[in-house]
């Protein structure tokens, strides 16, 4: 009792703290929040400025569009950095993940983006509108910023400068009052592209602010960092958020989540002492450290919670005892993602509260193991879609859900359905995502959703293949979805494909390629046939998957289906547009609704690709990558066997210098295969 109530206490103390932190002189307050995704109601705490534009899912804090415009975003509510009456510095971490995207012509792109610290209000300098110094200053090179304009910030540029260090166009650096960085961290040329995460620390007593960036998954992060005195650097009461321009070029700077958390240095102390382990005498073991959990208040301020170990008592009271620990897991409990800075926990209740009791018209659809329904959660002021598993389903059915959990809390990518939350009520177990408007790829194909025109599924196909691209090669680990069709591939408010339900997906190390299951799983018509076979997953087998998508896509027709004949035999669409292929009239296949309003470049384009990455033979198959290199440039196409290969599903047999053969090569079926011959 004795440790709950010194718990207790210390969680009362960083509330008023937390209420209190506009107050001075008071001790220098601590500030948490946590924008996993972002919506255009999140503008009741978050403030844009310039060309800057709310999108689901994401900020644009640059306009989409070409040159001369700046952008910032930030939070509204001023962080106390320092206190004058006492001279604290506040010490504060910061983790957020953005895209930079960049135009195919790597000459003509942008300035880059910035996390800054600057003076409260926020304010776009006046007289640069022209898409310079990354939006943080009208300074001219080699001026500092005095006064209300000061500023601090972490600039990820794509820029090379007269005045920077170093020859690369990519760099990181660290500005104190300036664009010219005290220190910066020169990186391979374009590399700032694609989807990143960084983290900003900075230690009030040693005065160190550190950088952290890990690239498209990397597992190893480009490091920078410098000694910054932040009281001399910046005023008392400062604002805290993102700035990124354009000059005579095209880039857009996406922000797609964030978490930050500042901490007084009394504040570490009291944490310190509530998580020190008891005297030797004392039987009992140390209790959990203090770890604030932030909520938006409906008042509009930021209040800090009660402690990891009072929150776990609550949530095991709200959830029946359940807490993702069954026999059938592999080893990893949920509560290891609790403590990460993306996905959070909901109480069962706000979950029932923002689907209407679970109500008849908010679901959205039916899937195997559990319903989806629509929900807006009124704290967050955010529309949702939520899935909802049945505890007693089945054992297939947890398992689903603690993959969905396990693998895509921990990525980030503009092509992926965001996880947001979940929560494991008292008869069910529920998973948050955001809601992506324009549901599922396969109502447009073949319900009553909307007609999507070539370049709308273009736009599709290169999108699902951004995803697979950054799940198969550009994050640490290979994760193989293994249920990849129109139904899981969501479209957004534009129309851009975004992958979803992860239940299946399974993480293997880019060193094993290929990890046997205990039976096959998937969706008949999309499943790889060597799966039935062999059990094994692989990234092969989502390419074939992908194939499959890419056929239905360009003919508008699903993968298997029963004709309209006596005999009622089965339509394979693999087969069938193979077989026009053969006969050098595979543009018959294309989807008759188009009434020919399409490109016939990319459409054979996308057929010729599609059929490749079904070939029988994975070996034979491409990666994604190059499967995405063809699709984007409309060729050189695959030149593949007249007549669709019988699979045969063999171990692939070595070449003389003993690696195994290739798509480029002798495949396991015996049919030559030349990738990149034009046709």
């Amino acid at each position: 009792m004795a440790v709950f109530s010194l718990i207790t206490c210390a969680a009362d103390l960083v509330i008023f703290f937390s209420v209190c932190y506009m107050q001075p002189p008071a001790p220098v307050a601590a500030l948490s929040f946590n924008y996993p995704t972002f919506a255009s109601s999140h503008n009741q705490y978050i403030e844009i400025e310039g060309n800057a534009s709310v999108s689901v899912g994401y900020i644009d804090i640059s306009a989409n569009s070409v040159g001369n415009n700046v952008g910032r975003v930030f939070y509204k509510p001023p962080l106390q950095l320092w206190d004058a009456a006492t001279g604290e510095v506040a010490s504060f971490t910061t983790r957020f993940s953005f895209n930079i995207i960049a135009p195919s012509d790597r000459s003509k792109k942008g300035d880059g983006m910035a996390f800054f610290l600057t003076s409260y209000p926020s304010r776009l300098p006046v007289g640069h509108e022209g898409g310079e110094n990354l939006s943080l200053t009208n300074q001219t090179v080699g001026n500092v910023s005095t006064g209300q304009n000061r500023f601090v910030a972490v600039e990820f540029d794509t820029f090379v400068n007269p005045f920077d260090p170093n020859t690369t166009n990519d760099h990181i650096g660290i500005d104190v009052n300036s664009v010219v960085s005290v220190t910066n961290e020169s990186l391979p040329n374009f590399s700032l592209i694609g989807n990143m995460t960084a983290t900003v620390d900075y230690n009030n007593n040693s005065r160190i602010l550190s950088v952290k960036l890990w690239i498209n998954g990397s597992t190893t992060p480009y490091t920078l960092s410098s000694m910054v005195d932040l009281k001399r650097a910046l005023p008392e009461n400062i604002t805290i958020g993102f700035s990124a321009s354009i000059g005579s070029a095209y880039e857009q700077h996406q922000l797609t989540s964030w978490y930050f958390k500042s901490s007084s240095s009394f504040e570490q102390k009291l944490a310190a002492k509530v998580a020190s382990p008891p005297p030797p005498s004392s039987p009992s073991p140390p209790p959990p450290s203090l770890t604030p959990i932030t909520s938006h208040s409906r008042r509009g301020g930021v209040v800090a919670g009660a402690t990891v170990g009072a929150s776990k008592k609550r949530r095991e009271a709200e959830d029946g005892g359940w807490h993702g620990s069954d026999d059938d897991d592999d080893g990893e409990p949920i509560v290891e993602i609790e403590m990460g800075m993306g996905p959070r926990w909901f109480p069962y209740h706000e979950l029932v509260d923002a689907t209407k009791s679970f109500a008849t018209e908010e679901k959205l659809g039916q899937g195997g193991f559990g319903a989806v329904y629509r929900g807006y959660l009124r704290e967050l002021g955010l529309a949702v879609a939520i899935k909802r598993f049945a505890k007693d389903s089945s054992k297939q059915g947890r398992k689903e859900y603690k993959s969905e959990i396990k693998v895509i809390s921990r990525l980030r990518h503009r092509n992926l359905v965001q996880l947001i939350g979940w929560c494991h009520g008292r008869t069910e177990l529920l998973l948050v995502y955001e809601l992506v408007p324009n549901r599922s790829l396969d109502v447009h194909l073949h319900g009553n959703g909307t007609f999507l025109t070539w370049p709308m599924r273009i736009n599709i196909v290169h999108g699902l293949g951004s995803a697979l691209l950054y799940l198969h090669e550009e994050w640490d680990q290979c994760v193989v979805h293994r249920d990849i069709k129109p139904s899981n591939v969501m479209l957004d408010e534009s129309f851009n494909a975004k992958l979803g339900d992860f239940g299946l997906a399974r993480l293997i190390d880019h060193a094993v390629g290929v990890q046997t299951m205990t039976h096959p799983s998937g969706t008949p018509g999309y499943l790889d046939p060597e799966c039935v076979i062999t059990g094994k997953a692989s990234a092969e087998s989502d390419v074939y998957s992908f194939g499959v998508v890419l056929l239905e896509v360009a003919c508008g027709r699903r993968p298997m289906s029963l004709l309209d004949n006596q005999n009622n035999s089965l339509f394979r669409l693999v087969e069938w547009v193979w077989d026009l292929y053969g006969q050098g009239v595979v543009l018959k296949a294309a989807d008759e609704r188009l009434n020919n309003d399409y490109d016939a470049t990319s459409m054979e384009c996308v057929m010729a690709v599609g059929l490749w990455c079904v070939h029988p033979d994975r070996y034979a198959r491409p990666s994604i990558r190059a499967a995405m290199t063809v699709l984007q440039s409309n060729g050189p196409l695959p030149v593949l066997p007249s007549k669709m290969p019988v699979p045969t599903y063999a171990p692939p047999m070595a070449s003389s210098e003993g690696q195994l053969s290739s798509s480029t090569g002798m495949s396991s079926s015996s049919l030559t295969l030349t990738s990149i011959t034009p046709r």
